[in-house]
């Protein structure tokens, strides 16, 4: 009882969270833009800037990792994809968010695909770049190890969350999400999705079959938490679903 409640918690403090508790995000760990403000800073200050149209592949799984990106302006979605085709969302990344840094520090290829969502700026970072700052600026490493041991904590505890979730909390935990990437408010408790989203995207997001995904939508709008307006999801209650994740 004390583990579930924890992950209850877990689910609901941040958005942060949700991203986490979703599923364990192997090329978008975040790590580099979690370092102090002024090391970031410093790091990137003489970047490339790189201009990603709507829907256009920054790379892909498998790709060699010679470079990390920022996001300046826009957003990406990490993804994978499995041997019988089926996506996997595993994380929007917004301004100020990083992809690709994993693959800078260990020089593998990239274990995810990153597609922008809308328009996106950044700034690269060559692997060389990365190692040339890293000589001068030793505390860089002390950072890290911190966040790396900081993120296999969360990791733990993200396994165990998604085993416990039952579908209906994956599919709120999904929305829950999209409503803090693509939401605007229009009441006190009601969100509108201003975006196309389809049920096979909430299922790569959740990790079910679309099936299951249809299911649950339909329930939640007989209960008048969700309502769909064309390809649009409305969160009729914003604080009912949050309270969906609750039931584990």
């Amino acid at each position: 009882m004390i583990v579930i409640e924890g992950l209850r918690a877990h689910a609901l403090c941040s958005r942060t969270s949700v991203a986490h508790i979703m599923s364990f995000e192997p090329d978008s760990a975040q790590l580099l833009s979690q370092l102090p403000a002024r090391l970031t800073a410093a790091l990137f200050a003489s970047a490339q800037p790189v201009r990603l149209a709507a829907e256009r592949v920054l790379f892909l799984a498998s790709d060699p990792g010679d470079s990390c990106y920022r996001v300046e302006d826009g957003l990406l979605k990490v993804t994978m994809m499995s041997r019988g085709g089926i996506e996997r969302i595993l994380a929007f990344v917004g301004p100020g968010g990083i992809v690709g840094e994993l693959a800078i520090l260990d020089g593998l290829p990239r274990s995810a695909s990153v597609v922008a969502v809308r328009d996106t700026e950044l700034s690269r970072l060559s692997r060389a770049e990365f190692d040339a700052f890293a000589e001068k600026h030793l505390e860089l490493y002390k950072s890290l190890i911190t966040l790396l041991t900081q993120r296999l904590r969360e990791t733990n505890l993200s396994v165990a969350a998604g085993s416990f979730l039952s579908m209906r909390g994956r599919v709120a935990l999904s929305l829950l999400e999209l409503a803090d990437h693509f939401g605007r408010k229009i009441g006190s408790d009601r969100v509108v999705i201003q975006h196309k989203i389809r049920q096979t995207d909430l299922a790569a997001m959740a990790g079910i079959a679309r099936e299951n995904v249809n299911r649950v939508i339909k329930d939640l709008e007989r209960r008048k938490i969700v309502s769909r307006r064309a390809d649009c999801y409305c969160l009729e209650s914003k604080s009912k679903l949050q309270r969906e994740i609750q039931q584990l």
